[in-house]
């Protein structure tokens, strides 16, 4: 692996990166917000500077190789982070919590260390607008302004996406994700007037829904949704979280014309069942506190597709409820949205492809010569790809494991380290007892907060991508040029 070619394109996406600070930069101007707009430019120009000397490091690539490829993309989401936490440093932020509330907007988790939300205005658009690029991943959109990376750019997106067979891009990678960041766009748009159509103010609804296109759930309200107390704003959030952890690609396919591509695709029926049985189960057992009648379809609903799509928003304290209310919860947290969504998490189309692997070894096992092929839409899956989902469910479920239990021994109680371990590494951000959905992370020490924000980077990358630097033939092969 050549380095200075991993810190040439890394500066190249830092330096254009810069760009992102001009909007709450104007925005904090027109607020006369100088304090803050100091943060904003100082962080515009450092990442201008420093990308720009990273840049001019020798070793121009024609073509940047796997490791280089995954090296690229793990620097940048650590480096963006570091320059995007500046603005909550000048905020009076601490290091630890600075990159942590960076690394959890631009990964879309939606923890938060913030303990009050008297910050000024201008903040909580940046926070808005690094989940936005987030969602669907840094790479992605500068594959799309960056036309000069050439083929670095199709391999740097391509080792960012997920490996999951579903409806992805096709092979003109550029004008593929140009036309998917177009969709985004203007979902963000109809989210954004939908909600001031239903009495939220301009401001809140365009953080609201850039929150939520990104399956992020950064709030400018302290309270998150619960704090507009109006059904028609979680209405209107239910149906754009829901799409926000449908396959971005799928989507665009049915714009285009192919209305029935949603019931063509096996990902997107299975997501849909998921977020059906997990409502009527919630209803069924909420029914006995007195929550029934639309009320109550809305309440569920809204939880649904919140933690299912790893969005976060909260419209109520789900800690209230009783123990089998919470497992549903969980079953959501774990199953996550479709592959090509803005969601965190494990994805559907890995957990068909586990179930329809154990179903094949049972067959097996009957009929030990049998020819079972495994499918998906209709085409053939290869064994390579069975093989590394295994490997991924099984790290991500380990990830979970390890992460809880260390928090468990160094830090809080049971239910709260487990529940915060699936929160960051699945990217969904809130979860029970200290972290629920009124809670902050601000309790917890600096370890367990760089730990978490860890856990934030490996889950956004999906785990491989980190675990594949860390080979020793990576080092071995480590060289300047």
């Amino acid at each position: 692996m050549r380095v200075l070619v991993v810190l040439r394109v890394v500066g190249t996406l830092l330096r254009y990166f810069g760009l992102a600070f001009i909007p709450p930069a104007l925005f904090a101007v027109f607020e006369r917000d100088w304090t803050t707009l100091l943060g904003f430019v100082g962080a515009g120009l450092g990442s201008l500077a420093l990308g720009t000397l990273m840049a001019r490091a020798h070793g121009r690539p024609e073509r940047v190789f796997r490791a280089e490829a995954m090296a690229i993309v793990a620097g940048t989401w650590i480096v963006v982070a570091a320059a995007s936490a500046v603005p909550y440093l000048v905020a009076g932020l601490g290091p630890v919590d600075a990159m942590f509330e960076s690394m959890s907007g631009l990964t879309t988790t939606g923890a938060t260390v913030f303990t009050h939300f008297d910050y000024p205005r201008s903040l909580f658009l940046w926070r808005a607008e690094t989940q936005w690029i987030g969602g669907l991943g840094v790479i992605a959109l500068f594959v799309v302004v960056l036309p000069r990376l050439g083929i670095a750019g199709r391999q740097l997106f391509f080792a960012e996406a997920s490996g999951a067979p579903s409806e992805g891009f096709g092979a003109q990678i550029r004008r593929s994700a140009t036309w998917i960041w177009a969709l985004y766009a203007g979902l963000t748009i109809t989210c954004a007037v939908a909600l001031i159509a239903v009495g939220m103010a301009p401001f809140d609804a365009l953080c609201n829904a850039m929150a939520t296109l990104s399956a992020g759930g950064f709030s400018p309200n302290g309270e998150s949704i619960l704090g507009y107390g109006n059904p028609g704003v979680e209405w209107v959030l239910i149906v754009f979280m829901f799409l926000a952890g449908a396959s971005y690609p799928l989507q665009l396919r049915v714009v285009s014309g192919e209305l029935r591509a949603f019931f063509r695709d096996g990902e997107f029926l299975v997501y849909l069942a998921v977020a059906l049985l997990a409502v009527v189960l919630l209803l069924v057992l909420l029914a006995p506190e007195g929550v029934t009648g639309v009320e109550a379809l809305r309440v569920t609903a809204f939880q649904v597709t919140s933690i299912l799509s790893s969005t976060g928003f909260a419209s109520l304290d789900y800690n209230e409820w009783q123990d089998p209310a919470k497992a549903v919860l969980i079953f959501v947290m774990v199953v996550g949205g479709c592959a090509g969504s803005a969601a965190g998490g494990p994805k559907v189309i890995r957990h068909m492809l586990v179930a329809r692997h154990i179903w094949r070894e049972w067959t097996l096992v009957l009929h030990p010569r049998a020819v079972i092929p495994m499918l998906h839409n209709g085409k053939s899956v290869s064994g390579f790809v069975v093989r590394s989902v295994l490997a991924l469910v099984l790290l991500y479920f380990g990830g979970y494991l390890g992460l809880g239990l260390i928090l468990t021994i160094v830090e809080t109680d049971f239910v709260t380290a487990f529940s915060a371990s699936l929160a960051c590494m699945g990217n969904i951000g809130p979860g029970f007892g200290v972290v629920g959905p009124e809670g902050t992370y601000a309790s917890f020490s600096p370890f367990a907060k760089t730990l978490l924000l860890l856990a934030m980077w490996v889950g956004r990358l999906e785990i491989i991508t980190v675990l594949a630097l860390l080979h020793p033939r990576v080092w071995s092969a480590l060289r300047a040029r």
